[in-house]
C-alpha cells in the first residue's frame, strides 16, 4: 500500500525539481522530504529520481510513474471528499442569480420543490439583468443567451427556440409581412437594444437573412415588459416559443406568429457555476435543475448559438 505523503513528496519534487523548494511548499524539512522519497523508491525497488547539477530530475521509471502517482493523489481525493459528503447535511444558504425571464416562469417552482425536498436549505434568489463577467458573482448562475468567458464552469441545460409574434389587432391594422424585408415598415418592440444591429433570421430553403426592423420607439430591458407591450399591439417582436406558449394557457389569442419559415437563433440555458468539487447543497440543487428541465427546451432547431 502506497503511503500518500510519499506520493506527495515525489509530485512535488516532480514539479519543482529543487528538494528546498517542495519542503517548505509541503510544510516540512528537507530531511524528511528526503526520507520519504527514498522509502517510495526502496517500496518500488527502483529510483525515481536523480541529481543533476542543481536539480532533480526523473529517471525512466519516475517519468513512468508520475502518471500513476497523479491517478492514486487523484482517488485518494475523491474518496475523502466522498466520506465528507457523507457527513454533511444537505443544509446552509444558498445564493442563485437568475435571468428574469427564468426567475418566475421556471426557477421558482424549481425553489418551491427543492426546498420542500430539503427542510436545512435556504435560498437566497436575486434576478439577474446582466450577463455574468468575469468580474462578477462568483456563485450559481442561470442564464438566457450567450455567455462569454467569466471564470465560471458553463453547462447548457437546453435551447429556446424564438419567432416573431404580434397581436392580431396589430395585423389587422397593419398588415402582416410576408418577407423579412418588410419588417422595415413595421412597428418594432426591442429588448434591451438586442436587434439595433440587425437581426438574423433563418429560412430552410433560402438561408440566413440579416434584416434591420424600424427603429423601436419601445426599448425594455424585462422580458415581462417586453411581451406584455407586444400583446397589447405596440408592435413586432421577437420572443422564445416556450414562453408564449405558456402565456397562451392564461391569454390565449393575444400573441400570433408571423413569418413562421423564418427563424431567429435559438437562445441557450446556461447554468453557471465554480469549477472545481461542490458541496452537498450546491450538488444537489444542481441535479435537481438538470433533472427539471422542460421538454420544450430539448427542440433541435436551428442552434446556430454556441454555449
Amino acid at each position: 500500500m502506497y503511503d500518500f505523503d510519499q506520493l506527495a513528496a515525489f509530485a512535488a519534487v516532480m514539479e519543482d525539481g529543487n528538494l528546498a523548494r517542495s519542503a517548505a511548499r509541503l510544510g516540512v524539512s528537507k530531511s524528511t522530504l528526503s526520507r520519504r522519497i527514498h522509502q517510495l523508491e526502496e517500496h518500488l525497488g527502483q529510483p525515481l529520481l536523480r541529481r543533476q547539477a542543481n536539480r532533480m530530475i526523473a529517471t525512466e521509471a519516475g517519468q513512468l510513474f508520475l502518471r500513476y502517482c497523479h491517478q492514486l493523489q487523484q482517488l485518494a481525493r475523491q474518496g475523502h471528499q466522498a466520506l465528507d459528503e457523507l457527513k454533511e447535511a444537505v443544509s446552509g444558504e444558498i445564493t442563485v442569480h437568475v435571468h428574469s425571464i427564468l426567475t418566475r416562469s421556471w426557477f421558482a417552482p424549481c425553489a418551491e420543490t427543492f426546498l420542500a425536498r430539503y427542510p436545512g436549505v435556504a435560498l437566497d434568489v436575486r434576478t439577474q439583468f446582466a450577463v455574468p463577467t468575469a468580474d462578477g458573482d462568483r456563485g450559481l448562475c442561470l442564464w438566457l443567451g450567450a455567455v462569454p468567458d467569466c471564470g465560471l464552469r458553463q453547462e447548457t441545460l437546453g435551447r429556446l427556440s424564438r419567432g416573431l409574434y404580434a397581436h392580431p389587432d396589430y395585423l389587422a391594422r397593419r398588415g402582416e409581412p410576408a418577407h423579412p424585408r418588410e419588417l422595415a415598415g413595421h412597428d418594432w418592440v426591442d429588448l434591451s437594444g438586442d436587434s439595433e444591429e440587425g437581426l438574423d433570421l433563418h429560412h430552410e430553403r433560402e438561408g440566413i437573412v440579416d434584416v434591420t426592423p424600424s427603429p423601436s420607439r419601445l426599448r425594455v430591458d424585462q422580458y415581462v415588459m417586453h411581451i406584455d407591450a407586444i400583446a397589447r399591439g405596440r408592435g413586432l417582436g421577437v420572443l422564445p416559443d416556450w414562453l408564449v406558449e405558456r402565456r397562451a394557457k392564461a391569454h390565449p389569442g393575444d400573441l400570433v406568429p408571423c413569418l413562421e419559415d423564418w427563424r431567429p437563433p435559438d437562445l441557450p440555458v446556461t447554468l453557471l457555476y465554480p469549477y472545481g468539487p461542490q458541496s452537498r447543497r450546491i450538488a444537489s440543487l444542481l441535479a435537481m435543475l438538470r433533472e427539471s428541465v422542460p421538454p420544450a427546451w430539448q427542440r433541435d432547431r436551428y442552434r446556430t448559438i454556441n454555449a
